[in-house]
């Protein structure tokens, strides 16, 4: 589907914008950011698979999560990864408590897991 396509480049747009956050040490930023890399390549992965896309957030995670659980080529932490990095996108936006804090090693696994969710989701759907 050519709209799937246009998801995953803008996944793959978007994942070149944690790497140069986490440059200049920006945590959070780098970890909300790489959220939104993983969330448009979900997206791509729901409109392959079922014609339409999630309009929500929560739709997002739960529909990737039901779609995954049964794709050997999608890993099974993934859907789980996706959970974890909307928490730091809450974070990054509306977090207020000291115990919140994102640390450079939470954002680069971050990224690193986004790049893998990218991947993984490209293999399922060539």
């Amino acid at each position: 589907m050519p709209e799937a396509e246009d998801y995953l480049q803008r996944a793959a747009a978007v994942l070149t914008e944690p790497r140069q956050i986490a440059a200049i040490g920006l945590a959070s930023a780098a970890a909300r950011s790489a959220y939104y890399a993983a969330f448009h390549a979900a997206e791509a992965y729901i409109l392959e698979k079922t014609g339409r896309i999630a309009k929500t957030h929560s739709g997002v995670r739960a529909e990737f999560s039901r779609l995954a659980k049964d794709d050997p080529l999608i890993a099974a932490s993934m859907p789980a990864f996706l959970r974890k990095a909307y928490r730091y996108k809450e974070i990054g936006d509306y977090g207020i408590k000291p115990d919140e804090l994102i640390t450079m090693a939470i954002a680069e696994d971050a990224i690193t897991s986004a790049a893998a969710l990218l991947a993984g989701i490209r293999d399922a759907l060539k």
